[in-house]
């Protein structure tokens, strides 16, 4: 079956801080978007949360025919996915719950719609392991706020058709994101593994008296954060090998590299170093509430979009 259709509806399932973010991306780009969710009060925290979010996103430009008021919301997910030509899934992370939402979706939705999930950790041949339509699932996570982080990984499953996939990297590149397409499914796909494996050398450091909770995170966003702002680490080992490029440093400089790369660390996460990460982070935190933290990040973030965009 080909999913080659015009998407101009989206259902939204699951509108917690992802589905409702992603919701304001989509009505930001000019859709039709249905929203479904039943937690008590879900409608109002959606519709508060889009209207905070567009101030950014008139920031970073809206699409012809953009408008909130584009957005509905239904409290039967069947009423909401019987027209959609794209399925948003954000519910719960946990296989048993996917399984049986994902089986009661390709029920209800068109069988020529493409079933996308945000899940940042399970896999899609899991979610559609009990659908009629297993050819249409597919993962299409994000990164936090989808409405101003442009990664979209999109991985199928052993079932997923190639034409669901190649529509799904269309689709999202539509809009403005920067969809990358995952060969193989691993659990946590591929931006959550590499933030991990950061994470864990940063956590070592802390544990063996290297440097505090602070210096490690200044150590990331004063250094090399900045340039991954800009460029990946391949490409930044390119700019690395000087004249030579690439091809320079995996001959001359990646030896010394991989030696440093055997001695990494992995820390024994005790009570002790949770505890010594939750004071160093409450530190650097002072009085700004996670809240007033999020606004600040995403200020810049939507700064360095648009700089990026201007520079192509």
């Amino acid at each position: 079956m080909s999913f080659s259709k015009p998407i101009h509806r989206i259902a939204i399932v699951g509108t917690g801080v992802i589905g409702a973010s992603w919701a304001a991306q989509y009505l930001a780009r000019g859709f039709d978007v249905v929203a479904t969710d039943p937690a008590p009060n879900a409608e109002a925290n959606l519709r508060k949360y889009v209207d905070e979010a567009w101030e950014q996103l008139t920031v970073i430009g809206l699409s012809p025919g953009a408008a909130r008021d584009r957005l509905s919301f239904t409290s039967s997910m069947k009423d909401a996915l019987s027209n959609a030509d794209l399925v948003q899934e954000n519910g719960p992370e946990r296989p048993d719950f996917k399984i049986k939402l994902f089986a009661d979706m390709d029920e209800a939705a068109p069988a020529d719609s493409l079933i996308a999930s945000s899940s940042s950790g399970i896999t899609p041949s899991v979610m559609q392991s009990q659908c009629k339509h297993p050819e249409r699932v597919l993962i299409g996570h994000p990164f936090n706020p989808p409405h101003i982080i442009p990664l979209v990984e999109v991985v199928g499953g052993t079932k997923t058709s190639p034409d669901a996939i190649q529509q799904a990297l269309a689709f999202y590149a539509s809009i403005g994101k920067k969809p990358i397409y995952l060969r193989k499914e691993l659990p946590g796909h591929v931006g959550n593994r590499l933030q991990a494996a950061l994470y864990r050398e940063v956590m070592y450091l802390i544990q063996q008296g290297v440097l505090s909770v602070a210096d490690a995170d200044d150590a990331v966003s004063y250094g090399p954060g900045l340039r991954w702002g800009v460029m990946g680490p391949s490409l930044q080992w390119h700019l690395g090998g000087g004249p030579g490029g690439i091809k320079h440093f995996m001959e001359h400089l990646m030896d010394p590299l991989a030696g440093m790369i055997k001695v990494l660390g992995t820390p024994d996460i005790t009570p002790e170093l949770k505890q010594t990460i939750v004071k160093g982070v409450l530190g650097e935190a002072g009085n700004r509430s996670v809240d007033q933290l999020a606004q600040e990040e995403n200020e810049l973030l939507v700064g360095l979009i648009r700089l990026r965009a201007q520079h192509g």
